[in-house]
């Protein structure tokens, strides 16, 4: 009987798993049946764009934290994969510092080549998983259809990353402060911060690229 593995999650570490089945199996190797559990609509993880924000339309938190003119703050020689170059996908050589949709579109050119987006269900929740005496008994939810059911697998491998839920402080004052609250976690596009005042907290990656972004967009001050 072939086994099953299953994989929570199609970001960059799930996309990974998928590879290296895909890979092995190339190679002559005999892999398990291998499904992949990815609640957005697409592959990407938090590369994966959405103007949405808190709940999606199926009432389910929103995972991503993409906002629209992110750039990487590391240089991309530190994030290509050994065996896809940048320069194999896009033809030439390209700046160190990428936007976003030039990352995603390189994440996913890498997968695409493989071939693996039919071992992928997505918009496809995983709700619970039991370990049994030989395996794992995983419920998960088509979420368009609103349907539930339990399938078992001999292994699970979670990808589903660290940063996708907001560690929001509470700070007197904000009950009766009568602007805009958010988390960067929700930050989605700067130019709707024009001609506004600006109190950023923190100082690390997130503050110091949404505070540049929102200068350059226009806001009229920003303190951190």
């Amino acid at each position: 009987m072939t086994k099953r593995v299953a994989i929570f999650g199609a970001g960059p570490s799930g996309l990974a798993q998928l590879r290296a089945f895909q890979s092995a199996q190339a190679k002559g190797a005999d892999i398990p049946e291998v499904v992949c559990f990815e609640k957005q609509a697409n592959w990407g993880g938090l590369w994966n764009y959405t103007w949405r924000t808190g709940l999606d339309q199926y009432g389910e938190p929103v995972h991503g934290s993409m906002y629209r003119y992110l750039w990487s703050n590391g240089p991309k020689e530190g994030l290509e994969f050994a065996d896809y170059s940048f320069e194999e996908h896009f033809g030439k050589q390209i700046a160190s510092y990428p936007p976003r949709a030039v990352l995603f579109d390189y994440i996913q050119g890498r997968v695409t080549k493989a071939g693996v987006r039919d071992w992928i269900r997505f918009e496809t929740v995983v709700r619970w998983v039991e370990k049994t005496e030989n395996g794992f008994d995983v419920t998960v939810c088509n979420l368009p259809s609103d349907r539930t059911y339990t399938e078992h697998f001999d292994n699970v491998i979670v990808a589903t990353g660290h940063f996708s839920t907001p560690n929001m402080p509470q700070f007197e004052g904000f009950d009766s402060f009568k602007g805009r609250i958010l988390h960067a976690h929700d930050f989605r596009d700067a130019m709707e911060f024009s001609d506004k005042n600006i109190l950023i907290v923190g100082t690390s990656y997130s503050a110091e690229d949404i505070g540049s972004q929102l200068w350059k967009y226009g806001a009229k001050s920003i303190t951190v």
